[in-house]
């Protein structure tokens, strides 16, 4: 096959597919005698995997995959996979929580919400390690008053409890999805009030679309990724070292 055979099938420019091949994202092209590149199945197989990669993981994500494979690491690779799949795990949990939540809030609507404390407040650095971002995010996401942790009155910290926590997982999934600031914070305001919970559902239920998709989208990754592990030829996984900066060869 030819760079345009392989970019049809995707409605990509011949030049996405050099480039693509540059940055180690699909094996290199045989040559002809002529200097062409050619193509195979696997180089097929390879770019389809990629592409759905990146729509399940994010192109990120997709590149350290394929980086992994075509370095022989396929653990690296699946490692990186399992992560992916833990976070998507991890969002379908913290939506089912905070549905609860609103169910909770939504049956005793003069009810607080539960801020009860937990054996052991989070200090920010705590906090910022479960929801695997920096301390600058909690801090920005207190900026913009999503936040409002109790201070520690002798050493001025901030102390998490239970309900902050809640908060967080909160900001952290509808930021994922999309949400600007000061969405989030009114969304989070709703909950901890018990005020316009329907708008709150229906973000959620947006949100809870959104899980599925990149659920059904992982399926089908790895239904790809399946093809081209399965039907590479010998030799072809590892390619050669990436150097970042190196000018491309030629584009023929």
């Amino acid at each position: 096959m030819r760079p345009s055979d392989l970019a049809r099938e995707h409605g990509l420019s011949t030049q996405a597919v050099r480039n693509y091949e540059r940055d180690g994202l699909i094996p290199p092209a045989e040559r002809t005698g002529s200097g062409y590149r050619v193509y195979t199945r696997a180089h097929a197989a390879a770019l389809r995997a990629f592409l759905a990669l990146a729509r399940a993981y994010g192109h990120s994500t997709a590149r350290e995959i394929m980086h992994a494979i075509g370095d022989g690491d396929l653990d690296g690779a699946l490692m990186v996979i399992d992560r992916g799949h833990e976070q998507l795990l991890r969002d379908r949990s913290t939506l089912d929580s905070v549905r609860a939540a609103i169910r909770r809030l939504a049956s005793e609507p003069d009810a607080a919400p539960d801020r009860a404390a937990p054996p052991t407040p989070f200090t920010i650095g705590e906090l910022a390690r479960r929801l695997r971002v920096t301390p600058a995010t909690i801090r920005n996401w207190e900026e913009a008053r999503i936040l409002a942790p109790e201070r520690d009155r002798a050493t001025g910290y901030r102390r998490y409890r239970a309900a902050d926590v809640r908060d967080a997982e909160l900001a952290h999934l509808l930021r994922r999805g999309g949400y600007p600031l000061d969405h989030i914070a009114t969304v989070v305001r709703q909950l901890r009030t018990a005020g316009g919970t329907e708008s709150l559902s229906a973000a959620l239920d947006d949100w809870r679309r959104r899980l599925t998709d990149r659920g059904l989208a992982m399926l089908e990754a790895s239904a790809r990724l399946d093809d081209y592990l399965t039907d590479r030829p010998p030799g072809c996984i590892r390619l050669p070292a990436r150097v970042p900066g190196r000018a491309s060869q030629s584009s023929i």
